[in-house]
């Protein structure tokens, strides 16, 4: 929950490879105060059967800048084991070309950041929600 002086991250992660919110993918959550600043990591989670992840620690008061790393590859390498084991018919290559995707971007103070990511093999794109 956000407050005047602080913003509040969460993030939804859907496989357009499948049309299937992508589960159990690890996110890690970064903060820093002003440009200049190192990011400092505080924590992360994991995305839940609808692919949200809704827990992200609370960012510290004076955040100006946030990073999001996703952890794709070891979604889609559990992905392709699980497909294997169903002995599905592969119709495409279950590799990951990019393996961690990398969201930064500006909040200002009060307001609360949603920020899905579309996600296959060989793409990805971001955007603000609500």
């Amino acid at each position: 929950m956000s407050t005047d002086t602080t913003a509040s991250v969460s993030t939804h992660v859907l496989d357009t490879s499948i049309g299937r919110p992508a589960v159990a993918v690890t996110v890690s959550l970064a903060a820093r105060s002003g440009g200049a600043a190192q990011y400092v990591t505080l924590g992360g989670s994991a995305t839940d059967a609808d692919g949200r992840c809704t827990d992200l620690p609370a960012l510290p008061e004076g955040t100006t800048h946030v990073r999001l790393v996703l952890d794709t590859e070891s979604y889609f390498t559990a992905k392709k084991q699980a497909e294997a084991q169903q002995d599905a018919p592969r119709v495409r290559d279950s590799g990951a070309f990019f393996p961690e995707v990398t969201i930064a971007f500006a909040v200002t103070p009060g307001e609360h950041y949603h920020v899905p990511l579309l996600l296959n093999p060989f793409g990805y794109s971001v955007y603000r929600g609500s």
